[in-house]
């Protein structure tokens, strides 16, 4: 059990906040205000953790808080003599299938090489066949006319691993597909090139809360945050003005830049997994 004095799980829990209001403040602005960002926005509005959840600091499992109340945590803590700690054991009891099924999508996910080749694809077969209005981010302007971007989509194929991407597939685009995902083949087909998959170790993270600490979910955050970047500069979206130069996967040298990019975040999503893994073994 490591133990925290309160000076120092004060001082963790404010730098927590801060690092996460840099996120958070902007995105509750725009909500305020009644304005949209497809970037920025993204995880707070696709994903269910609130910001006020990512905003809260947990230690992790196995650190005792000393000089601290469960009213300071919240009801996964547990009072000890002169502090708190997770409540591991019925934390683990209450979710052990969730539990379960998040260790082995990660470990199956690991266990196979990246698959580098769909050049973010799943962005164009979500506007495959569709007119401006009908696309999902139709306050922005697609860079090519629907009828160039169902071209590219029909030249290139489309290699989609990730049930959760592939569900937003337009319906004509979703036979041109080489793989049909279902969540229940989520961990047989996920893979760790993909963004998405790499991506939801946000989720994953989150979901594991408060065994893991709030510092690994805002890492994984991160992760999504700058996933979800190249996701829409690589997408049919023309988001320059946003200040979003777009990776042109249409051409050869976009694809030589987005699987590049690609490569960097499964090498630096690795790490993150494999720390999940063993918060879930209690490592």
């Amino acid at each position: 059990m490591t133990v925290l004095e309160r000076p120092d799980w004060v001082a963790r829990r404010h730098a927590h906040e801060q690092r996460v209001d840099g996120w958070v403040g902007p995105h509750l602005s725009r909500r305020k205000a009644g304005r949209r960002h497809p970037v920025e926005d993204f995880l707070f509005t696709y994903y269910s953790h609130r910001p006020a959840q990512l905003r809260r600091w947990h230690p992790g499992a196995g650190v005792f808080l000393a000089d601290a109340t469960v009213e300071d945590l919240g009801r996964d803590y547990v009072a000890r003599p002169a502090g708190v700690t997770v409540d591991s054991a019925a934390v683990r009891d209450r979710r052990a299938d969730s539990i379960a099924w998040i260790r082995t999508l990660l470990t199956s996910t690991a266990a196979r090489p990246a698959q580098l080749g769909c050049f973010g694809m799943h962005e164009w077969a979500m506007v495959y066949r569709q007119s401006q209005q009908e696309v999902r981010h139709d306050a922005w302007p697609l860079r090519l006319s629907p009828a160039e971007t169902a071209t590219v989509v029909e030249e290139r194929g489309v290699r989609c691993s990730h049930f959760d991407a592939f569900r937003f597939f337009t319906a004509p685009a979703r036979p041109l597909n080489v793989l049909t995902p279902t969540r229940e083949r989520q961990h047989e087909l996920e893979q760790p090139g993909c963004l998405h998959a790499n991506m939801d170790l946000y989720k994953w993270a989150y979901k594991l809360s408060p065994l893991v600490p709030s510092e690994l979910v805002t890492d994984c955050f991160a992760l999504a945050h700058d996933i979800r970047t190249l996701d829409m500069r690589a997408s049919p979206y023309d988001l320059a003005d946003l200040g979003y130069p777009p990776v042109r996967i249409e051409t050869a040298t976009g694809r030589a830049e987005y699987a590049a990019a690609q490569r960097a975040f499964a090498d630096r999503a690795a790490p993150l997994r494999a720390r999940l893994v063993a918060a879930i073994d209690g490592n």
